[in-house]
């Protein structure tokens, strides 16, 4: 599977049109809508739906049926937008340079937007029935299957405020985007980069995706210099980034504050029910853990043959002679291979997916979305969009990772209604991530190179170091910048950088050469602007780790605790899923773990090398 590589560089590849492109090797989007007159017409009795919803209106507190009847309009009218949603999205990723397609969702977005405005007094008229009576309703047969929906809607009720107040809150929405606006317009639009020359001596324009690209060249000399002029653009505007994050923050503040929450932080993970504890736990179980990853980068360091190591320097390849062929069908194999612990019928149902029922558009072509992703909905398939190369090691990975996002929605979606089908983004890393455990655990014992087997546990330690220690770093500095605006301190561009140096010294370590343009890194992440959002990905390894583990050394009723946890869509807390599947993220030993299992790998790491 692994192969030292000795081939030439290919000359450039002309992408293929997106209607010469096999179709075994695209999904099956027929599943959703057999054609394009079959969308339109569906999308007009959806439309029409809309005015329905005028039958409820001014009254929701009359009865409990009523009550009932609305909450099965809307959920209707979701389940058919949501296909429609899909069908149009997924049609623009195949080729976003089709204009029936932009169209097409385009005209869904437009619609869903007047539905929305036709929908939203159910929300505030919930809330103004008294609790008395919406006791006495939970209480009623017809209402037995929405009753943690109106449960999960009534625990934000000392968090509303009159319909006044909250009228005039509505209207600051528009404005409390500008800052994110800002952010985007200046890094997507703006800010220019310039050109320069890669390992291959070849120009290429400097940009976040080519970025990327150059920190993971073999030439040193490379990396420093697309570091060097990338972060020359973010020093000449850490002014106005400053700024704008600065708002952001004081944006998060002032709601949580209007709201009647303690802090920005508990407001945002009030809706998952998550206690700030599991936010603390983590960083204190990273930080205690820190040696192990300050001994990673010194063992890097040594192996690439560095003076000193910068953080430009952590992402090229430690062993940069060996590639991985594996084509796709064979990457399939492996992958299903891999995944056996999960028992015969999730392999099956996935090995069918992955070929004769076409959840996945395979391979790249002219106007393709990039990247890859699982999306589907309650009443289609889950599908996969890959843009798959096969000499990648990464693409693998990730045909694992996505496989395990469509795995979680057809059992929970097969095994829940539609309202508690969906499930949070707390435990949606935790199946695709699960499965990289599964590939990995299998691909290591599988190999009897030396080489090899050093690649591929660089390659679980890049993905421990990336997920669980930078996403805490990153959340850590959330922390302090929110508990800094909340304690009337303005976030300063010499502010910024203090407490972001401060971080860096800590998470990279003494020996580890930190440059001053990386204190600019805070003003570049623009998960900033979706506060307190990062320490998901953390999490959500840290408990894959733990259930695959559990897995793979356990038996029967280890396997069937997890499987259900795929089930359970959003039928409970996300905590109370992942605890039921035996893994308790309130308690710091999953994190503890996660790094235990990240520290003997940089010890194995070090005596194959």
């Amino acid at each position: 599977m692994f192969v030292t590589n000795m081939t030439k560089p290919k000359s450039t590849v002309k992408l293929l049109p997106r209607s010469k492109v096999k179709i075994e090797d695209t999904w099956d989007l027929s599943k959703l809508f057999k054609t394009a007159d079959d969308w339109e017409r569906t999308f007009g009795k959806w439309e029409r739906q809309i005015a329905g919803f005028s039958k409820f209106k001014g009254k929701l507190g009359q009865s409990s049926a009523m009550l009932a009847s609305c909450l099965k309009y809307d959920s209707a009218f979701d389940r058919l937008g949501e296909r429609l949603g899909v069908y149009a999205f997924l049609k623009c990723a195949e080729d976003q340079g089709d204009s029936v397609s932009q169209r097409m969702r385009g005209r869904y977005q437009h619609v869903a937007t007047k539905a929305s405005e036709a929908s939203s007094f159910i929300r505030p008229e919930l809330m103004a029935i008294p609790e008395a009576r919406i006791a006495r309703f939970l209480k009623q047969k017809e209402l037995a299957e929405w009753k943690l929906v109106l449960e999960r809607v009534l625990r934000y009720r000392k968090h509303t405020l009159s319909k006044q107040e909250e009228q005039l809150l509505a209207m600051t929405e528009q404005i409390a985007e500008s800052p994110s606006q800002i952010f985007r317009q200046l890094n997507d639009a703006d800010l220019k980069f310039g050109t320069i020359k890669n390992e291959k001596g070849q120009t290429i324009e400097l940009g976040h995706s080519s970025y990327s690209a150059l920190l993971h060249s073999g030439n040193a000399s490379v990396r420093k210099a697309a570091f060097q002029q990338f972060y020359a653009q973010y020093d000449l505007h850490k002014n106005c980034t400053a700024a704008a994050y600065n708002g952001s923050v004081q944006k998060d503040a002032f709601y949580a504050k209007a709201r009647g929450f303690k802090s920005a932080r508990e407001s945002a993970l009030f809706a998952d029910n998550v206690p700030v504890s599991v936010y603390d736990n983590l960083i204190a179980s990273v930080r205690k853990n820190l040696p192990a990853v300050h001994r990673y980068y010194e063992l890097r360091r040594r192996a690439m043959k560095l003076k000193e190591i910068h953080q430009y320097d952590t992402y090229a390849p430690i062993l940069s002679k060996i590639s991985k062929q594996t084509p796709w069908d064979t990457a399939v194999k492996t992958c299903i291979e891999a995944m056996a612990p999960l028992g015969d019928e999730y392999c099956r149902v996935l090995a069918e997916g992955l070929t004769t029922a076409r959840w996945c558009d395979r391979y790249p072509n002219a106007g393709k979305q990039s990247g890859a992703f699982s999306y589907g909905t309650f009443d289609g398939m889950p599908y996969i969009m890959m843009n798959y190369q096969p000499e990648v090691l990464d693409h693998m990975f990730t045909l694992a990772h996505e496989a395990g996002h469509s795995m979680h929605s057809w059992y929970s979606r097969g095994s829940q209604p539609f309202q508690y089908s969906h499930y949070t983004i707390f435990v949606a890393e935790v199946a695709s991530t699960f499965n990289e455990q599964l590939l990995l655990d299998h691909l290591l014992k599988q190999t009897k190179n030396k080489t090899e087997r050093a690649y591929l546990i660089n390659h679980a330690i890049d993905e421990i170091r990336g997920t669980v220690v930078r996403q805490t770093m990153f959340a850590e500095f959330e922390k302090i910048t929110h508990d800094l605006v909340e304690a009337g301190e303005p976030l300063t561009v010499e502010t910024l950088r203090t407490q972001y140096r401060r971080l860096l010294n800590d998470y990279f370590g003494p020996k580890f050469a930190i440059d001053s343009e990386l204190e600019l890194e805070c003003l570049r992440i623009p998960h900033f602007y979706r506060a307190f959002y990062v320490y998901k990905y953390a999490t959500g390894l840290s408990a894959a780790i733990a259930l695959s583990e559990r897995v793979l050394r356990g038996g029967a009723a280890e396997l069937r605790q997890y499987l259900s946890f795929l089930k359970g869509g959003c039928s409970k807390w996300p905590l109370d899923l992942l605890r039921d599947a035996g893994v308790n993220m309130q308690s710091p030993q999953p994190v503890n773990a996660a790094m235990k299992r990240f520290s003997q790998l940089v010890e194995e790491l070090d005596d194959l090398l």
